[in-house]
């Protein structure tokens, strides 16, 4: 049994869609976080799979690109909860504008 691009793309879109659900409706800035890590996961595969069905390697330099963005997501993202949970003790999205104070 192989693996076509069909495959690929349905397990792909089936991953974007759960983290942009993630991302509008979770509060929790942690968990919209990992909504967006999930999100460019699923780009990662369908890159992954268009590369393996044209049989060529741009789809997955394009994959190292993205992972270098999602690791500076990280540390920054992080960054800035640590400041949030510092000055208001929550991690809620709701307080995000409160550090104007």
């Amino acid at each position: 049994m192989t693996i076509g691009i069909n495959e690929f793309l349905t397990v792909s879109g089936l991953l974007f869609s759960i983290g942009m659900f993630g991302v509008l409706f979770r509060r929790n800035t942690i968990i919209m976080l990992m909504s967006l890590e999930l999100m460019l996961n699923a780009v990662n595969l369908a890159l992954v799979g268009f590369s393996r069905h044209n049989q060529d390697l741009d789809g997955s330099l394009f994959v190292f690109f993205i992972i270098t963005v999602a690791a500076a997501e990280v540390a920054v993202g992080l960054a800035i909860l640590v400041g949030l949970y510092r000055k208001r003790e929550s991690v809620m999205a709701d307080h995000l504008n409160l550090l104007n104070d």
